[in-house]
């Protein structure tokens, strides 16, 4: 996989959560919570099942809007791309899975097969340009997923859980994508459950337990000295209550 080049903005916009909370026939879900995600940083979202790990990610990305409490972008709104756990592709090849969402950016015809061969060819997926995107493994999805978001040249990229039940090769190269879209300048945000990928690409760590926030700390404070016995508990594999 070739790195990657992006035109992204010398500061990162910052994402103000301010009261919310989410909920679904009378019932709370998420929040209220309040929390800030800014600065170029790789924030790790993480809790057991249910936490409210993909609400909170949705929200954060428009897909959701709040019961109550607001979202508020500091400045403009950023470009931004998600990339889910188990990826949208549409019943066509890779290749014109990537020349459609080019086209849906109304990028002009004559330039949509170039710039989607470009962006197969830096995740290492230009062998399987013409192959369906739909019968491709779960790591080659991932990573045309990553292309797709790649092509829209995001500030902000949303990654909900995009590693699970993956074999340990395909983690790696889309942990690898990841990297590479970091270091060239775009925000992450990130679900996970596995506490060694949050080791290896954290900078921040925002814990959840049963829809409120538990814990927003730098990564190395996190793993190495919680400041909430939820989060000394998590750390060390044990069930919260």
């Amino acid at each position: 996989m070739t790195h990657l080049t992006l035109s992204v903005p010398a500061t990162t916009p910052r994402l103000n959560f301010d009261r919310v909370s989410y909920a679904s026939r009378g019932q709370t879900l998420l929040g209220p919570l309040s929390l800030n995600l800014e600065g170029h940083r790789r924030t790790l979202i993480m809790g057991p099942n249910g936490a409210g790990k993909s609400l909170l990610m949705r929200l954060a990305h428009g897909l959701l809007q709040p019961t109550s409490g607001r979202l508020v972008w500091e400045g403009a709104a950023p470009r931004q791309a998600m990339v889910f756990q188990r990826p949208v592709l549409l019943r066509r090849s890779a290749l014109a899975n990537l020349e459609y969402a080019l086209a849906v950016q109304r990028v002009p015809r004559r330039q949509r097969r170039e710039r989607a061969r470009e962006a197969l060819a830096r995740f290492g997926l230009e062998a399987l340009a013409r192959r369906p995107a739909r019968v491709l493994s779960g790591g080659e999805q991932q990573r045309l997923a990553l292309a797709r978001a790649w092509l829209l040249s995001p500030e902000v990229l949303f990654l909900d859980e995009p590693t699970s039940a993956l074999d340990p090769a395909a983690i790696r190269a889309v942990e690898a994508a990841i990297g590479d879209f970091h270091r060239q300048g775009v925000r992450i945000v990130m679900t996970s459950h596995d506490l060694h990928q949050a080791r290896r690409l954290a900078d921040e760590v925002i814990l959840l337990h049963h829809g409120r926030l538990v814990e927003q700390s730098p990564a190395a404070t996190f793993f190495d000295a919680p400041v909430t016995a939820e989060g000394h508990a998590f750390v060390h594999g044990e069930l919260l209550d």
